[in-house]
């Protein structure tokens, strides 16, 4: 770790972890001084607006960053004794996301780095909290939109619309990187806004011309952005990675994730030869039974898929796995969607699903969070809303991965002949993408190159090297670190946490008392929710060590 590095670790320590010499002196601050400047910080962490436009620019973000010292001062400033466990959490929360922010301005720099930072329109919601990766300010959100539009939506649309044209000139002078990769993958989700801007442009032209003429003009601009983009792409010749170093800064300081790159690809590559050597035992286990034939009309398409989540919400209810709340059931079935016709090799998601419906339902645990949010948010000020970052997402896809074979191991499944196979082709999958995102990081592996490794290890060939999803997943994984490995860094956390919560609670311990205890402690770090869940907080503290880039 540099010496920079080693700087800013320091500068960030939580004191809750800080010995007492310390923290006395510190200045006395209670619980409220905490939510106060964290109010603070979320509005400084936005970019400043100048003609409508988030200002991106070199002055712009060099006086953000170093105005973000003084945030962070006031936060290392702060007394935390005597404060309570939830209270000490919120505290380390707060101190992810100012490091986010740092990590941004000194390594990513998105606005510099990654032309898909500057797509501004998405079409269809994220299952996240947030939208993935780095994304512009300001962002619009289409779902948010009632149809047909308001008079006053339709106005604050339009409106909307025509800051892309601004920005994507803006972005002309922001973007001076050299990252190859995210230079050239990033031109086909520009590419992607201008068809969904085309989209939207016919479907509102004759209810709402203004919104129409605002989003054609935002396609043209989009489009001779994408131009420009291909003109410079020659040019660009460097790595797209962060490397080792900072990925371990960032897997301890923003993450809050107490392992290493190197002991990381050690877990991948356990879990993927698990996931692929459990499956060839299922496989001969059931070698008599007939395959699984996926659904190849849509009346049945609508028909199995609602009777899953009638099972599967039976099941949750029966088996008392957790507290079921009316949002849940209709979460789900918002989300069923329709058939699509195999006029084309399928998706791998898709292939997964149209065999059993009832699999990814468990993954789409999201939906129940995201419902949760809106109906019951939250009592605390810091979780209520989205953590910044992504900082959330061993929480949300780790935990989203570990309960499908939670569920599994429940036996939701055991009247599905064949369909545990489905579970370990998933676990391959998210351990071999996530092998993707640790070599893409440490510039060992280019783009192609991470798309080829994660098809390969995939199982049956239901990730085809040129699909969508495994360009999708890979780009998002280069632009975003540590995401592609969450899925099995939180899962690995959520079994860690569940066996020593168990061991705790001894003959008091029921899944539905663990999981009402896990699911209200909020959409954060899993190691933040085992501190507060089982009050060890070793790997915070371990975390918080001026070299805890190098061990855990």
């Amino acid at each position: 770790m540099t010496v920079k590095l080693a700087f800013v670790g320091m500068l960030a320590l939580a004191t809750a972890c800080s010995p007492a010499s310390e923290a006395r002196a510190k200045q006395r601050t209670s619980y409220a001084d905490l939510v106060a400047l964290f109010h603070d910080w979320r509005t400084f962490e936005q970019p400043k607006i100048v003609d409508g436009v988030p200002d991106y620019s070199v002055a712009a973000m060099t006086a953000q960053h170093t105005e973000l010292a003084r945030y962070q001062r006031r936060l290392a400033a702060m007394d935390t004794t005597g404060w309570t466990t939830p209270q000490q959490v919120d505290y380390n929360i707060v101190r992810a996301e100012m490091n986010g922010l740092d990590f941004s301005h000194r390594v990513l720099r998105p606005w510099a780095r990654n032309p898909s930072f500057y797509v501004y329109y998405f079409p269809s919601r994220s299952d996240q909290p947030a939208r993935e990766g780095t994304v512009v300010s300001g962002a619009i959100e289409m779902w948010m939109y009632p149809f047909p539009l308001p008079p006053a939506s339709a106005d604050s649309l339009a409106a909307r619309l025509r800051t892309i044209p601004k920005l994507l000139k803006a972005a002309r002078v922001n973007l001076d990187g050299n990252a190859k990769d995210l230079w050239n993958y990033g031109i086909a989700d520009i590419k992607a806004q201008s068809s969904a801007l085309a989209a939207l442009s016919a479907r509102v032209a004759t209810t709402n011309p203004g919104v129409a003429s605002a989003a054609q003009q935002a396609r043209v601009a989009t489009d001779e952005f994408a131009t420009w983009l291909e003109q410079k792409a020659p040019s660009k010749t460097g790595p797209s990675g962060v490397g080792v170093d900072n990925y371990n800064w960032y897997l301890k300081n923003v993450q809050l994730v107490p392992y290493t790159w190197d002991e990381e690809e050690v877990l991948m590559r356990r879990e993927l030869s698990r996931s692929r050597a459990s499956l060839k035992l299922e496989e001969d286990r059931n070698r008599k039974l007939p395959p699984l034939v996926p659904i190849s009309d849509s009346a049945t398409y609508v028909n199995r898929f609602n009777a899953a989540v009638t099972e599967y919400m039976n099941f949750l209810r029966d088996h008392d796995v957790l507290t079921v709340h009316p949002y849940m059931d209709p979460a789900l079935r918002a989300r069923i969607g329709r058939y699509r016709p195999a006029d084309k090799p399928r998706e791998f998601f898709d292939e997964v699903s149209y065999r059993d419906p009832m699999i990814m339902l468990t993954h789409d645990f999201h939906w129940f969070d995201l419902a949760r949010m809106a109906v019951q948010p939250h009592p605390d000020p810091i979780r209520r809303d989205a953590l910044l970052y992504n900082t959330f997402v061993t929480r949300t896809e780790g935990f989203a991965t570990a309960f499908e074979e939670m569920m599994m191991r429940e036996g939701f499944v055991d009247t599905h002949p064949r369909s545990n196979e489905l579970i370990y082709v998933l676990v391959a999958e998210r351990a071999a993408r996530a092998l993707g995102d640790l070599h893409l990081q440490s510039n060992d592996f280019t783009m192609d190159q991470a798309k080829k490794f994660a098809s390969e290890w995939t199982p049956r060939d239901w990730l085809r090297v040129d699909g969508e999803t495994v360009t999708g997943e890979q780009h998002l994984y280069l632009q975003q670190p540590a995401y592609g490995t969450s899925y099995i860094m939180g899962k690995i956390q959520f079994d860690e946490l569940l066996d020593e919560r168990a061991k705790q609670l001894g003959d008091a311990y029921s899944t539905k008392r663990f999981m009402d205890e896990f699911l209200d402690a909020g959409l954060i770090p899993m190691s933040l929710i085992r501190w507060e869940l089982t009050g060890n907080a070793d790997q915070i503290r371990a975390m918080t060590r001026p070299d805890s880039a190098r061990s855990h």
